[in-house]
């Protein structure tokens, strides 16, 4: 399974990398939300999940959100924003346009997991 890290922070990039890889998945990374459409666009297989943050140059997480979900072909695809932004209009406004779930940084590898577990997105191939 692919999991998809979109962060503009190198070492954010690493954390959410090691934490998924050490969950099993295959990993992908993009800087901002136009390399991960050019990422996706690129390759026939589509990841299970992806961690996205929202504010990154070129195009930021929710325009990632709304362009991945305008595209049938990337419908499945479980997104979760992973993300400073703490408003609650930003959340509303991230679930609107098709996040599934939401953290705030700073965040634990726990809560990482269990926000999966929570989508039913695992390693063992399938998705809930």
């Amino acid at each position: 399974m692919i999991a998809l890290v979109i962060d503009d922070s190198r070492a954010m990039r690493l954390i959410l990398t090691r934490i998924t890889g050490q969950l099993g998945f295959e990993v992908w990374q993009a800087g901002n939300g136009r390399e991960a459409l050019d990422l996706l666009e690129a390759s026939d297989v589509v990841p299970a999940v992806a961690l996205v943050d929202w504010n990154m140059p070129e195009m930021n997480g929710l325009e990632f959100v709304t362009a991945a979900r305008s595209n049938p072909k990337y419908r499945t695809m479980t997104m979760m924003m992973v993300t400073t932004e703490g408003e609650q209009s930003q959340i509303v406004r991230a679930l609107a346009a098709g996040a599934h779930e939401y953290v705030i940084k700073p965040f634990t590898p726990d809560a990482i997991e269990e926000k999966l577990a929570l989508l039913g997105v695992s390693t063992n191939g399938a998705t809930a």
